[in-house]
């Protein structure tokens, strides 16, 4: 995400780092880069002009100046400056301690509404909450089929009536709700490919008869500056309190992230990272600015681990590599592993210093080294030593590869079972393995 914002300002900032030392006028040439950057980024121009205004009040300093590593310095107060711009931090949710949490969905057509109430859904569920989703958009074709099939992927129930109007669908999915245990409804409204007056008629109703606790606009990030527009005029007239951005994996630029808080005033909740029900994040503005400057993010790298992987599987791991015993199965299962986690391309952009790397990722080279190990058989997986040039040959017609490629696995295999055996000698193992399961 934000992969043309994120290269740019990080090759600005790798040409600050190679001046020994800074001068006030390279500190202002490096910011009118920046705000360039920003503006081809989509970021709205009053916001670039405020964020530019207060990083040069900061940065042309002493204290930037004659630091040990200025640049270093600026980088800290851009980051500090962006994560103050898309922040402060809100994605919590206050719940009704009397009955259900109601939470009504707004956005135009188009947006990811309908997933973006599935994914929400399965969210709660995760924090111990019995949601209801409720199909309240009868405009779109197929949108309440669409939720009900939704709804049946994640185990959740779906409150729907084929002939009544949206508002009494909301209203009487409350009592639903109250009947049935359910502690949070999620109602999907109508939308629009423009705002108009009918539309918002239709929701200023449904409001009116559910009172929800929550309203909050589903914004497409990828329409940049359009969706901070939207998301003005639905709260010009529906005064929403939160937004959920989606399509943030596909948003090279990030104009509607760095901007929608800024103009709005009101705080991004959550963010849709994929086409899957669980590719759904907390939106922490901290990380997105380490991300977006190259910095990495491992904290939510840790979370997705702690999510994906099995503890049992990580110690027997952990006893195969202290034994030297780590075999091409065992390979395998690490890559499975990986892919749950997601793409290893957005995976290496939250390492620190990896970012620059991840957009050379060819995640077919992983394809193919997966198609080679399914082609061997349990014996060769284990004993990688056995496979001479017959072997090699069949497994190379097995997985639609050539040997030669085969031949690099093994080597990249014998090289990382080389360098895992000297952890093991110096005791890195033990410690990396243990502070991991720790976490």
């Amino acid at each position: 995400m934000f992969d043309g914002l994120a290269e740019n300002l990080q090759n600005i900032f790798r040409k600050l780092s190679g001046r020994g030392h800074l001068t006030e006028k390279n500190i202002q040439d490096g910011l009118r880069e920046v705000r360039l950057a920003l503006l081809q980024a989509d970021v709205n121009f009053k916001v670039v002009k405020d964020f530019i205004d207060r990083v040069t009040q900061r940065a042309i300093g002493q204290d930037v100046i004659k630091s040990i590593t200025p640049a270093q310095q600026i980088i800290k107060i851009v980051h500090d400056e962006m994560t103050a711009l898309m922040g402060p931090p809100d994605c919590s949710i206050q719940f009704n301690s009397t009955g259900p949490t109601v939470i009504m969905m707004l956005g135009l057509q188009g947006s990811g509404k309908t997933t973006a109430c599935a994914k929400l859904a399965q969210y709660l569920v995760k924090k111990a909450r019995h949601p209801l989703l409720v199909a309240a958009d009868i405009q779109r074709p197929a949108a309440v089929e669409q939720l009900k099939i939704l709804g049946k992927q994640i185990n959740i129930p779906v409150y729907s009536e084929e002939m009544a109007p949206p508002p009494r669908i909301g209203e009487r999915a409350l009592k639903f709700a109250s009947d049935n245990g359910r502690d949070v409804v999620i109602i999907d409204t109508a939308g629009r490919l423009h705002i108009d007056q009918p539309l918002m008629n239709e929701l200023k109703e449904i409001k009116q008869r559910v009172n929800p606790h929550h309203l909050w606009l589903v914004a497409d990030a990828m329409t940049g500056q359009d969706a901070v527009k939207s998301a003005g005029e639905f709260d010009a007239q529906l005064s929403i309190n939160g937004v959920i951005l989606t399509k943030l994996d596909g948003d090279t630029r990030g104009g509607a992230a760095l901007s929608i808080k800024a103009v709005t005033g009101k705080p991004i909740k959550f963010v849709g990272i994929g086409e899957k029900i669980s590719d759904f994040e907390e939106f922490h503005p901290d990380r997105m600015s380490s991300r977006i400057l190259g910095m990495g993010d491992i904290i939510s790298l840790v979370e997705k681990a702690q999510q994906t992987v099995d503890l049992a599987e990580a110690q027997k791991l952990e006893e195969k590599l202290r034994k030297n015993e780590f075999n091409l199965q065992d390979l395998l299962n690490q890559l499975k592993q990986l892919k749950k986690m997601g793409p290893l391309k957005d995976l290496l952009a939250m390492i620190p210093g990896l970012g620059g790397a991840a957009k050379d990722v060819d995640e077919k080279e992983f394809k193919g080294m997966e198609a080679i190990i399914f082609s061997m058989t349990p014996v060769e997986r284990n004993n990688p030593e056995i496979l001479d040039g017959r072997r090699r040959q069949r497994i190379a017609r097995g997985s639609g590869t050539s040997v030669a490629q085969i031949n690099t696995l093994l080597k990249q295999f014998k090289e990382m079972k080389n360098m895992m055996k000297n952890m093991g000698k110096m005791g890195k193992i033990n410690n990396l393995m243990g502070k991991f399961m720790r976490g």
